[in-house]
């Protein structure tokens, strides 16, 4: 049994979901305690939880500590199993942190193809949108040789949820490796504001402060209105699209923060990431090292480390034994080398 410090490196619920997944993976017994210690509200919160359901579901496994407000979880995993599988978080929990706990384990340890439905949040800060996972994430996942698609019934924005998608995962004998070291010809850049039960004029002059601060041509940002969701909600989404890799990113609309004040924040980060010209932006960068280190390994360059990208690198050393190598190139560039133990196997 591998014993899991929850409070190390950033103290949430990443170090929760990376290592349940890496346990699925692995076959390793867990235990794990100070979860998420470094919250102001620690233990399970009920997005944390359903993930740790999610993972019990599809692994038959065996569990203790699986309740609201829990600080400490022993889990015992079985054999990962495809199936049709449906999780509900109840409010605006993120929905994609709880498919990204599953998805490599029934990618890559079940024999046979999943369907999933999800009902939660799927627009809320502090997670990866659907449109991230959709145009960002997924698309290099397929590039390793991943069968993975989804598609967004309706929006679930942080208070209200209720958001619904689905997804389908094809089983995968690996991963193949994959190279970012080089961002690539940009091809498009535009902004999307997705505006949910709130004046469209939220939208317009969001749009309009973001393409005036950024120089990108207003008919490529744009405001969305949004139908059918349970309660209003508002996310400005850049987008820059490469010839190898598309980035987003995403700020959210809040009480007392202008339409002008929030694009501002959306163009310093776009700003910072374009000065950089590093292919994976910060928020991809903790995202990818998994796959690479679970398939056949790979390397990519990015912005500085975040403490999630640390945290996944630690958390990969304890249950795999994989260290990645990292080093600064530049003011703002970094490349890591993961190997992955596939490539490893393979070579015995």
């Amino acid at each position: 049994m591998i014993t899991i410090d929850g409070s190390m490196g950033e103290g949430g619920g990443q170090v929760l979901r990376s290592s349940l997944a890496l346990a699925l993976l692995s076959s390793t017994p867990l235990r794990i305690h100070k979860i998420r210690a470094g919250r102001a509200r620690p233990g399970l919160m009920r997005q944390h939880l359903v993930a740790v359901q999610a993972a019990c579901t599809i692994s038959d496994a065996e569990v203790s500590g699986a309740e609201l407000g829990s600080t400490e979880l022993e889990f015992r995993p079985r054999a990962v199993r495809g199936g049709d599988y449906r999780f509900a978080i109840g409010g605006a929990g993120s929905t994609t942190l709880v498919f990204q706990t599953i998805l490599l384990p029934l990618l890559l340890a079940s024999s046979v193809p999943s369907t999933l439905g999800f009902e939660g949040g799927t627009h809320n800060p502090m997670a990866p949108p659907f449109d991230f996972l959709e145009r960002c994430f997924l698309p290099l996942l397929a590039r390793m040789g991943a069968r993975v698609e989804v598609g967004l019934a309706r929006h679930g924005f942080y208070p209200a949820g209720g958001g619904q998608w689905s997804a389908t995962i094809q089983p995968l004998a690996r991963l193949e490796r994959l190279e970012l070291l080089e961002r690539g010809q940009i091809r498009a850049q535009c902004a999307e504001s997705l505006c949910a039960s709130l004046p469209g004029s939220i939208g317009v002059r969001q749009v309009d402060a973001l393409s005036a601060a950024l120089g990108w041509e207003r008919a490529h940002c744009r405001p969305r209105m949004v139908a059918g969701t349970r309660g209003p909600g508002n996310a400005l989404i850049a987008s820059i699209e490469s010839e190898h890799v598309t980035e987003q990113i995403t700020g959210f609309g809040e009480r007392g923060v202008s339409s002008e004040r929030l694009a501002a924040s959306v163009a310093d980060e776009v700003r910072r990431y374009l000065a950089a010209g590093v292919p994976v932006g910060e928020h991809l960068a903790d995202q990818l090292l998994l796959p690479l280190a679970l398939g056949s390994g790979g390397a990519f360059r990015t912005l500085e480390p975040s403490l999630h990208f640390t945290t996944q690198l630690e958390l990969l050393k304890l249950f795999l034994g994989t260290e990645g190598v990292l080093r600064q190139e530049g003011a703002e560039v970094w490349r890591i080398d993961v190997p992955g133990i596939a490539s490893s196997h393979a070579s015995r």
